[in-house]
């Protein structure tokens, strides 16, 4: 029962968890904005696409 006591007590895994729970959370950011920026960045190529395809040249 001693050896399981200091085994819960210990916190030198809680660190590690820790820093993979922050590294989770911000690659799940990163996701979540370049989502967000890809339909605006999609939309302006396409605005610029349509404006573009008028030009003449020579």
């Amino acid at each position: 029962m001693k050896k399981i006591w200091s085994f819960l007590v210990r916190e030198e895994g809680a660190v590690t968890v820790d820093w993979v729970v922050l590294a989770a959370a911000i690659v799940g950011l990163a996701v979540l904005i370049s989502s967000a920026m890809q339909d605006g960045a999609m939309g302006l190529a396409n605005a610029m696409l349509a404006y573009m395809s008028n030009w003449s040249f020579g």
